[in-house]
């Protein structure tokens, strides 16, 4: 262990530091874990378990969505992005937030009048119902099992870190905790209690960024400019800091990357189907509006406050330092809280045992959200609607999502188990292609084009969904790379290491190419009739 690991560990090796961390890791589970059973008590049926009872109002789900948005890649990711490479990790923060005015604008009101539970319901409107619903379900259960894996590898990492874990089976131990967590949030729980959860942690994480930025602009005296000129200084890149170009920008592959990253980040959050399911969660769509109205206001106060995290942490600590924490920067924003409250005392470690925390909660709220959303696709679109040909009752369909919960839960304990040392950016950023690429072009085809039929739905699914994947996989994201995945081999051959500058534009093609090769006649009457719902709402449920 490097010199700058052994002093980022001593404040948490103390034995008056340890309890407290390990005391406020289980207070916020033992305090969601009583969330969860009394919101249990209350999910009485099918509709309360997928969307809550369609009882939240537009702050609480705001709230909600907002908590469920902010995962660790945000917290963690954009503060260590910045951290080492300023302007450019910045542009994280723009890219998630400006993600939200495609969710406002084009899918929020019209999915949450056209839908009932799942983005398979608004495609089985107009089409035949198993293949859409078949297809709906494995794109939602592959892209939910890749931000599951990210996630729950952040968790290992994390928490690894802070008690001082350095063995596989204590790393293997803390990922099947978070699994374990995970199952009974969303079996117990359903949406209710998922929803409480995520508003919880999203207060907490905004809490916890207000005060770490609070204290980093105080050391300045709240002069941005100083902040700024210290980061730029301290990181040993000068001007270069600040400006565009540090990460990406070096040669034309890199800055078509960055294109490439860009138009995912954008056009994924509105296909991502965590994000998808908890427009149902309201009673109609104004609320669904004014939800994401609330959600684009705290998620962009926090990645403004991401600017005082991430160059915070540049000019307080060394580069060095930061990157022999974590190479990819990630535990920048707990190392910045240990600082400003001073390495070797108390306050520091109280400061970084909070961080923690809220770093903790926002990976199990994310994690349940994830697992939600995946299980009542699985129940929903695929069990009820193609297994047992929509003959199945609400009880059975709950049943159905409970056992699926179990399931994907113990998949992702073994997956996560394999990636907690694997570079969980490259998971991340295939979520977030398979959205773009196969949920998104099917949905706004769907909801705007008369003529899409069930084979353009497949083709764009489908094709959107293999492109993404096969593209990450032949990526630098996963071998030929020092910080990919498999670093020793190199199977290689995509050039960029985000695919949706392919992968999106194809999506989009597929759909287009298979409606208009297809000999189905599409149903006029079934269009206009989703038209005049999604629009006004008429008929929603």
């Amino acid at each position: 262990m490097s010199p700058v690991q052994q002093t980022f560990l001593a404040a948490n090796e103390a034995s008056e530091h340890r309890p407290l961390i390990i005391t406020l890791f289980a207070l916020f589970v033992l305090a969601t874990l009583g969330i969860t059973v009394w919101a249990g008590r209350q999910t009485k049926d099918a509709a309360d378990f997928y969307a809550g009872g369609r009882q939240f109002s537009a702050f609480q789900n705001g709230l909600a969505v907002s908590g469920d948005y902010m995962s660790a890649a945000s917290f963690l990711g954009i503060a260590g992005a910045i951290a080492l490479f300023g302007y450019d990790g910045f542009l994280y923060s723009i890219g998630f937030l400006v993600a939200w005015l495609v969710a406002l604008l084009l899918v929020a009101e019209p999915l949450r009048n056209s839908g009932r539970y799942t983005m398979g319901d608004v495609l089985a409107y107009r089409m035949r119902q198993r293949p859409v619903r078949t297809a709906a379900g494995t794109s939602t259960i592959v892209v939910s099992i890749f931000y599951l894996l990210a996630q729950m590898a952040g968790a290992g990492v994390l928490v690894s870190l802070l008690l001082g874990i350095t063995s596989d089976a204590g790393k293997i131990l803390i990922v099947a905790l978070v699994g374990l967590l995970m199952v009974v949030y969303v079996s117990i729980g359903g949406m209710k209690g998922t929803t409480w959860v995520q508003m919880v942690k999203a207060v907490l994480l905004i809490g916890g960024t207000i005060l770490i930025t609070f204290l980093v602009l105080l050391k300045f005296n709240f002069n941005i400019s100083d902040l700024l000129g210290t980061a730029a200084e301290n990181s040993g890149k000068g001007a270069a800091f600040l400006e565009p170009g540090l990460q990406y920008g070096a040669t034309g592959t890199s800055k078509l990357d960055f294109i490439s990253l860009g138009i995912a980040l954008v056009l994924g959050t509105a296909g991502l189907p965590h994000i998808l399911i908890r427009f149902y969660t309201v009673p109609d769509a104004k609320a669904a509006r004014k939800s994401v109205n609330w959600a684009i206001g705290i998620i962009g106060g926090f990645y403004l406050m991401t600017i005082a995290l991430g160059f915070g942490a540049a000019a307080l600590i060394s580069q060095e330092e930061i990157i022999a924490s974590n190479p990819s920067g990630n535990t920048a924003a707990p190392l910045l809280a240990l600082h400003l409250g001073g390495v070797d005392s108390t306050w520091g470690a109280i400061l970084l045992a909070t961080i923690s925390a809220v770093a903790f909660a926002t990976i199990l709220a994310v994690v349940a959200g994830l697992t939600l959303a995946s299980s009542s696709s699985f129940a929903h679109d695929i069990y009820a609607n193609v297994i047992r040909k929509g003959k199945a009752s609400g009880a059975e369909e709950v049943r159905a999502a409970r056992w699926a919960t179990v399931f994907i839960g113990v998949v992702s304990i073994g997956l996560g188990a394999l990636a907690r040392d694997l570079n969980v950016a490259g998971l991340v950023a295939l979520a977030f292609a398979v959205a773009a690429s196969a949920n998104l072009p099917t949905i706004l085809y769907s909801l705007f084009w008369k003529r899409f039929t069930t084979q353009g739905a497949l083709w764009s699914i489908y094709g959107g969904l293999i492109v993404a994947v096969g593209l990450v996989l032949f990526s630098p994201v996963v071998s030929g790379d020092p910080k990919a995945m498999f670093p020793e081999v190199d199977f290689a051959w995509f050039p960029l290491k985000n695919p949706g500058i392919i992968s999106i534009p194809f999506g989009f093609l597929m759909g287009w190419l298979g409606t208009v090769l297809s000999k189905e006649e599409p149903d006029a009457k079934k269009f206009a009739e989703l038209e005049v719902r999604s629009l006004t709402g008429t008929g929603a449920h």
